[in-house]
Protein backbone atom coordinates (compact mmCIF):
# COMPACT_ATOMS: atom_id res chain seq x y z
CA UNK A 1 0.00 0.00 0.00
CA UNK A 2 1.64 2.91 -1.10
CA UNK A 3 2.39 5.75 1.34
CA UNK A 4 0.65 8.50 -0.14
CA UNK A 5 -3.00 6.56 0.22
CA UNK A 6 -2.07 4.92 3.47
CA UNK A 7 -5.47 6.57 5.93
CA UNK A 8 -5.28 4.22 8.63
CA UNK A 9 -9.04 3.17 8.18
CA UNK A 10 -11.04 0.37 6.83
CA UNK A 11 -11.41 1.72 3.35
CA UNK A 12 -7.71 0.94 2.91
CA UNK A 13 -8.43 -1.73 1.46
CA UNK A 14 -9.61 -1.35 -2.36
CA UNK A 15 -13.30 -1.15 -3.07
CA UNK A 16 -14.91 0.11 0.65
CA UNK A 17 -16.50 3.68 1.84
CA UNK A 18 -17.40 4.14 5.32
CA UNK A 19 -20.17 6.17 5.72
CA UNK A 20 -21.37 8.26 9.38
CA UNK A 21 -24.37 9.92 10.25
CA UNK A 22 -25.20 10.48 13.97
CA UNK A 23 -27.70 13.20 15.84
CA UNK A 24 -25.90 15.22 18.66
CA UNK A 25 -29.67 15.65 20.45
CA UNK A 26 -30.03 11.75 20.24
CA UNK A 27 -26.69 11.03 21.34
CA UNK A 28 -27.08 8.18 18.95
CA UNK A 29 -26.20 7.15 15.10
CA UNK A 30 -25.09 4.87 12.22
CA UNK A 31 -22.41 3.57 10.57
CA UNK A 32 -22.58 1.84 6.70
CA UNK A 33 -19.79 0.07 5.19
CA UNK A 34 -20.36 -0.51 1.52
CA UNK A 35 -18.27 -1.55 -1.32
CA UNK A 36 -17.91 -1.14 -5.29
CA UNK A 37 -19.04 -4.45 -5.60
CA UNK A 38 -20.97 -6.97 -3.39
CA UNK A 39 -18.55 -8.95 -1.20
CA UNK A 40 -18.26 -12.02 0.60
CA UNK A 41 -19.31 -11.69 4.09
CA UNK A 42 -19.51 -14.09 7.56
CA UNK A 43 -19.47 -13.22 11.36
CA UNK A 44 -18.83 -14.78 14.69
CA UNK A 45 -21.26 -13.59 17.65
CA UNK A 46 -19.32 -14.27 21.04
CA UNK A 47 -21.51 -11.61 23.55
CA UNK A 48 -24.29 -12.83 25.75
CA UNK A 49 -26.76 -10.60 24.26
CA UNK A 50 -26.04 -10.08 20.49
CA UNK A 51 -28.91 -7.82 18.70
CA UNK A 52 -28.43 -8.68 14.61
CA UNK A 53 -30.71 -8.45 11.69
CA UNK A 54 -30.04 -10.82 8.50
CA UNK A 55 -26.65 -12.47 9.58
CA UNK A 56 -28.96 -15.72 8.56
CA UNK A 57 -27.72 -14.92 4.78
CA UNK A 58 -23.91 -15.19 5.66
CA UNK A 59 -24.37 -18.60 7.20
CA UNK A 60 -22.70 -21.85 5.24
CA UNK A 61 -25.96 -23.30 4.51
CA UNK A 62 -27.58 -20.12 2.71
CA UNK A 63 -27.68 -19.59 -0.85
CA UNK A 64 -26.80 -16.03 -1.37
CA UNK A 65 -23.17 -15.48 -1.42
CA UNK A 66 -23.21 -12.25 -1.99
CA UNK A 67 -23.88 -9.19 0.27
CA UNK A 68 -24.06 -5.66 -0.87
CA UNK A 69 -23.88 -3.27 2.65
CA UNK A 70 -23.02 -3.75 6.08
CA UNK A 71 -24.77 -1.37 9.16
CA UNK A 72 -23.66 -1.28 12.57
CA UNK A 73 -26.03 1.36 14.48
CA UNK A 74 -27.35 2.71 18.22
CA UNK A 75 -30.41 2.52 19.22
CA UNK A 76 -30.72 -1.28 20.86
CA UNK A 77 -33.66 -3.05 19.28
CA UNK A 78 -35.08 0.39 17.30
CA UNK A 79 -31.81 0.75 15.32
CA UNK A 80 -32.30 -2.49 13.42
CA UNK A 81 -34.37 -0.34 11.80
CA UNK A 82 -31.01 1.26 9.84
CA UNK A 83 -30.46 -1.88 7.21
CA UNK A 84 -34.25 -0.90 5.76
CA UNK A 85 -32.18 3.31 5.20
CA UNK A 86 -29.45 1.43 3.59
CA UNK A 87 -31.76 -0.77 1.33
CA UNK A 88 -33.81 1.66 0.16
CA UNK A 89 -30.38 3.49 -1.07
CA UNK A 90 -29.03 0.69 -2.84
CA UNK A 91 -32.05 -0.08 -4.40
CA UNK A 92 -32.72 3.47 -5.76
CA UNK A 93 -28.49 2.68 -7.39
CA UNK A 94 -30.20 -0.56 -8.86
CA UNK A 95 -27.34 -2.53 -6.71
CA UNK A 96 -29.25 -5.88 -5.30
CA UNK A 97 -29.39 -9.68 -5.38
CA UNK A 98 -31.06 -10.17 -8.71
CA UNK A 99 -34.48 -12.37 -8.61
CA UNK A 100 -35.36 -11.89 -12.54
CA UNK A 101 -36.19 -8.45 -13.38
CA UNK A 102 -36.12 -7.69 -9.35
CA UNK A 103 -32.85 -6.53 -6.80
CA UNK A 104 -33.00 -7.28 -3.07
CA UNK A 105 -30.30 -5.45 -1.56
CA UNK A 106 -28.59 -7.91 1.04
CA UNK A 107 -27.54 -6.22 4.37
CA UNK A 108 -27.37 -7.67 7.50
CA UNK A 109 -26.38 -5.19 10.71
CA UNK A 110 -26.06 -4.92 14.69
CA UNK A 111 -27.07 -2.88 17.29
CA UNK A 112 -25.82 -1.63 20.67
CA UNK A 113 -27.38 0.06 23.28
CA UNK A 114 -26.98 3.66 23.80
CA UNK A 115 -30.34 4.74 25.46
CA UNK A 116 -29.22 5.61 28.64
CA UNK A 117 -26.35 8.35 28.18
CA UNK A 118 -28.67 11.34 28.31
CA UNK A 119 -30.11 11.99 24.65
CA UNK A 120 -33.30 12.55 24.16
CA UNK A 121 -35.04 9.82 22.50
CA UNK A 122 -38.60 10.32 22.63
CA UNK A 123 -37.75 10.33 18.96
CA UNK A 124 -42.24 9.98 18.51
CA UNK A 125 -43.93 6.59 16.24
CA UNK A 126 -40.98 5.66 13.97
CA UNK A 127 -37.08 5.43 15.33
CA UNK A 128 -34.92 7.98 13.07
CA UNK A 129 -32.15 5.01 12.93
CA UNK A 130 -33.90 4.30 8.88
CA UNK A 131 -33.24 7.78 8.19
CA UNK A 132 -29.57 8.25 9.24
CA UNK A 133 -28.86 5.11 7.71
CA UNK A 134 -29.56 6.49 4.67
CA UNK A 135 -28.04 9.92 5.08
CA UNK A 136 -24.75 7.57 5.86
CA UNK A 137 -25.20 5.73 2.91
CA UNK A 138 -25.95 8.51 0.29
CA UNK A 139 -22.51 10.11 2.04
CA UNK A 140 -20.01 7.08 2.18
CA UNK A 141 -16.56 8.07 1.24
CA UNK A 142 -12.93 6.23 1.92
CA UNK A 143 -12.05 9.07 4.24
CA UNK A 144 -13.83 9.43 7.55
CA UNK A 145 -13.80 10.64 11.16
CA UNK A 146 -13.24 8.30 14.09
CA UNK A 147 -13.87 8.39 17.63
CA UNK A 148 -17.84 10.38 18.33
CA UNK A 149 -19.63 10.03 15.29
CA UNK A 150 -22.03 7.22 14.15
CA UNK A 151 -22.29 4.31 15.51
CA UNK A 152 -20.15 5.18 17.69
CA UNK A 153 -21.37 8.64 18.94
CA UNK A 154 -23.57 7.33 22.01
CA UNK A 155 -21.14 4.51 23.18
CA UNK A 156 -19.55 4.37 26.22
CA UNK A 157 -17.16 2.17 27.95
CA UNK A 158 -16.80 1.20 32.18
CA UNK A 159 -15.06 3.97 32.33
CA UNK A 160 -14.32 6.65 29.16
CA UNK A 161 -17.07 7.54 26.48
CA UNK A 162 -16.65 4.72 23.64
CA UNK A 163 -16.48 5.51 19.72
CA UNK A 164 -15.93 4.25 16.59
CA UNK A 165 -12.35 3.33 15.95
CA UNK A 166 -10.28 2.04 12.89
CA UNK A 167 -6.73 0.70 11.49
CA UNK A 168 -5.28 -1.36 8.83
CA UNK A 169 -2.01 -3.04 7.92
CA UNK A 170 -0.42 -4.44 4.53
CA UNK A 171 0.68 -7.86 4.43
CA UNK A 172 4.10 -8.72 2.90
CA UNK A 173 1.91 -10.03 -0.15
CA UNK A 174 0.17 -7.07 -0.58
CA UNK A 175 -3.13 -7.94 0.96
CA UNK A 176 -4.62 -5.29 3.13
CA UNK A 177 -6.47 -5.74 6.04
CA UNK A 178 -8.62 -3.28 7.86
CA UNK A 179 -10.75 -2.68 10.93
CA UNK A 180 -13.92 -0.69 11.81
CA UNK A 181 -15.74 -1.18 15.35
CA UNK A 182 -18.35 0.58 17.62
CA UNK A 183 -16.68 0.32 21.33
CA UNK A 184 -19.74 0.16 24.04
CA UNK A 185 -18.53 -2.69 25.96
CA UNK A 186 -19.12 -2.99 29.27
CA UNK A 187 -15.34 -3.41 30.47
CA UNK A 188 -12.50 -1.05 30.22
CA UNK A 189 -9.78 -0.49 27.41
CA UNK A 190 -7.73 1.19 29.16
CA UNK A 191 -5.57 -0.03 32.26
CA UNK A 192 -7.16 0.61 35.95
CA UNK A 193 -7.46 4.54 36.24
CA UNK A 194 -4.71 5.63 34.07
CA UNK A 195 -4.63 6.52 30.38
CA UNK A 196 -2.80 3.49 29.24
CA UNK A 197 -4.89 1.10 26.83
CA UNK A 198 -5.05 -2.34 26.98
CA UNK A 199 -4.15 -2.74 22.77
CA UNK A 200 -0.74 -1.08 23.76
CA UNK A 201 1.68 -3.74 22.25
CA UNK A 202 -0.24 -3.34 19.08
CA UNK A 203 -0.21 0.40 18.06
CA UNK A 204 1.36 1.72 15.29
CA UNK A 205 3.22 4.99 14.60
CA UNK A 206 1.43 6.62 17.85
CA UNK A 207 -2.12 6.30 16.94
CA UNK A 208 -3.18 6.10 20.37
CA UNK A 209 -0.63 8.01 22.51
CA UNK A 210 1.94 6.29 21.92
CA UNK A 211 1.97 5.55 25.74
CA UNK A 212 2.99 2.26 25.78
CA UNK A 213 2.37 0.37 29.30
CA UNK A 214 2.53 1.61 32.66
CA UNK A 215 5.43 1.02 35.03
CA UNK A 216 3.59 -1.73 36.55
CA UNK A 217 0.28 -3.41 36.38
CA UNK A 218 -0.36 -4.78 40.04
CA UNK A 219 -3.64 -6.19 41.53
CA UNK A 220 -5.58 -2.84 41.67
CA UNK A 221 -5.36 -2.38 37.95
CA UNK A 222 -6.69 -5.80 37.02
CA UNK A 223 -9.78 -5.14 38.85
CA UNK A 224 -12.88 -6.01 36.76
CA UNK A 225 -14.16 -2.64 35.99
CA UNK A 226 -18.16 -3.23 34.49
CA UNK A 227 -20.64 -0.88 33.73
CA UNK A 228 -24.47 -1.14 33.73
CA UNK A 229 -26.32 -4.08 33.55
CA UNK A 230 -27.60 -6.82 31.41
CA UNK A 231 -27.66 -6.03 27.62
CA UNK A 232 -26.36 -2.14 27.75
CA UNK A 233 -22.82 -3.43 26.23
CA UNK A 234 -22.10 -4.15 22.63
CA UNK A 235 -18.75 -4.07 20.80
CA UNK A 236 -19.68 -4.34 17.25
CA UNK A 237 -16.43 -5.08 14.82
CA UNK A 238 -16.08 -5.39 11.18
CA UNK A 239 -12.71 -6.80 9.86
CA UNK A 240 -12.48 -6.80 5.73
CA UNK A 241 -9.57 -7.49 3.48
CA UNK A 242 -8.51 -7.48 -0.13
CA UNK A 243 -8.33 -11.39 -0.29
CA UNK A 244 -10.07 -13.65 -2.81
CA UNK A 245 -12.07 -15.30 0.39
CA UNK A 246 -14.53 -17.70 0.79
CA UNK A 247 -17.27 -17.83 3.02
CA UNK A 248 -15.68 -20.34 5.05
CA UNK A 249 -12.25 -18.80 5.11
CA UNK A 250 -14.12 -15.33 5.77
CA UNK A 251 -15.80 -17.05 8.41
CA UNK A 252 -12.53 -18.35 10.22
CA UNK A 253 -11.12 -14.90 9.64
CA UNK A 254 -14.29 -13.44 11.64
CA UNK A 255 -13.25 -15.89 14.27
CA UNK A 256 -9.53 -15.45 14.59
CA UNK A 257 -10.39 -11.43 14.62
CA UNK A 258 -12.20 -12.14 17.73
CA UNK A 259 -8.96 -12.10 19.59
CA UNK A 260 -8.48 -8.53 19.03
CA UNK A 261 -11.32 -7.49 21.28
CA UNK A 262 -9.61 -9.41 24.26
CA UNK A 263 -6.04 -8.20 23.39
CA UNK A 264 -8.08 -4.69 23.90
CA UNK A 265 -10.92 -4.76 26.64
CA UNK A 266 -10.99 -5.93 30.11
CA UNK A 267 -13.26 -8.67 30.62
CA UNK A 268 -14.77 -8.98 26.83
CA UNK A 269 -17.91 -11.38 25.86
CA UNK A 270 -18.83 -11.37 29.21
CA UNK A 271 -23.49 -12.01 29.52
CA UNK A 272 -23.37 -8.31 29.70
CA UNK A 273 -22.21 -7.70 26.26
CA UNK A 274 -23.54 -8.53 22.82
CA UNK A 275 -20.10 -8.44 20.86
CA UNK A 276 -20.19 -9.68 17.23
CA UNK A 277 -17.52 -9.66 14.36
CA UNK A 278 -18.19 -9.04 10.90
CA UNK A 279 -15.88 -10.41 8.09
CA UNK A 280 -15.72 -9.09 5.09
CA UNK A 281 -13.70 -10.10 2.01
CA UNK A 282 -13.81 -7.83 -1.16
CA UNK A 283 -11.78 -10.44 -3.80
CA UNK A 284 -9.15 -7.91 -5.52
CA UNK A 285 -5.90 -9.31 -4.56
CA UNK A 286 -5.21 -13.05 -4.64
CA UNK A 287 -6.85 -15.68 -2.23
CA UNK A 288 -4.15 -16.55 1.04
CA UNK A 289 -2.68 -20.22 1.43
CA UNK A 290 -5.58 -22.08 2.89
CA UNK A 291 -3.93 -22.94 6.23
CA UNK A 292 -0.81 -20.74 6.78
CA UNK A 293 -2.02 -17.91 4.82
CA UNK A 294 -5.00 -17.77 6.37
CA UNK A 295 -3.59 -18.35 9.73
CA UNK A 296 -1.25 -15.27 9.15
CA UNK A 297 -4.29 -13.11 7.35
CA UNK A 298 -6.06 -13.96 10.65
CA UNK A 299 -3.54 -13.18 13.22
CA UNK A 300 -3.07 -9.28 11.89
CA UNK A 301 -7.00 -8.79 11.57
CA UNK A 302 -7.19 -9.26 15.20
CA UNK A 303 -3.83 -7.06 15.68
CA UNK A 304 -5.88 -4.71 14.00
CA UNK A 305 -8.77 -4.90 15.83
CA UNK A 306 -7.15 -3.90 18.53
CA UNK A 307 -5.98 -1.05 17.33
CA UNK A 308 -8.95 0.03 16.28
CA UNK A 309 -10.75 0.05 19.49
CA UNK A 310 -8.19 1.68 21.17
CA UNK A 311 -8.36 4.87 18.89
CA UNK A 312 -11.88 4.33 19.24
CA UNK A 313 -11.66 5.55 22.83
CA UNK A 314 -8.50 8.16 22.14
CA UNK A 315 -10.28 9.78 19.28
CA UNK A 316 -13.62 10.63 21.66
CA UNK A 317 -14.44 14.35 21.63
CA UNK A 318 -15.47 15.82 24.97
CA UNK A 319 -18.51 14.85 26.53
CA UNK A 320 -21.71 17.14 24.47
CA UNK A 321 -24.39 19.12 26.98
CA UNK A 322 -26.24 16.49 28.83
CA UNK A 323 -24.48 13.62 28.47
CA UNK A 324 -24.90 10.98 31.31
CA UNK A 325 -22.06 8.56 30.92
CA UNK A 326 -18.65 8.92 31.98
CA UNK A 327 -16.00 11.83 30.22
CA UNK A 328 -14.13 10.94 27.12
CA UNK A 329 -10.43 9.92 27.48
CA UNK A 330 -9.00 13.31 26.62
CA UNK A 331 -11.42 14.98 28.93
CA UNK A 332 -9.78 12.85 31.71
CA UNK A 333 -6.41 12.69 30.66
CA UNK A 334 -5.30 15.53 28.45
CA UNK A 335 -3.65 14.94 24.88
CA UNK A 336 -1.45 12.60 27.36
Amino acid sequence: MPKSTYRNLITDVPGLRVGNAHDERLMSGVTVVLGEAPFVAAFDPRGGGVGSRETDAMRHEGTVDEVHGLVLSGGSAFGLDAAGGVQAWLREQGIGFQVREARVPIVPGAILFDLLNGGNKDWGRSPPYADLAYTAASQATTDFDIGSVGAGFGATTAVLRGGLGSASACLDDGTVVGALVAVNPAGSVTIGEGPHFWAAPFESFHEFGGLGWPRSIDEKDRAIRLKGAAGESTVLGVIATSARLDRRATSRLAIMAQTGLARAIYPVHTPLDGDIVFALATGLTPPPDAIAGLARLGSVAADVLARAVARAVHAAAPAPPGWSGPPAWIERFGKG
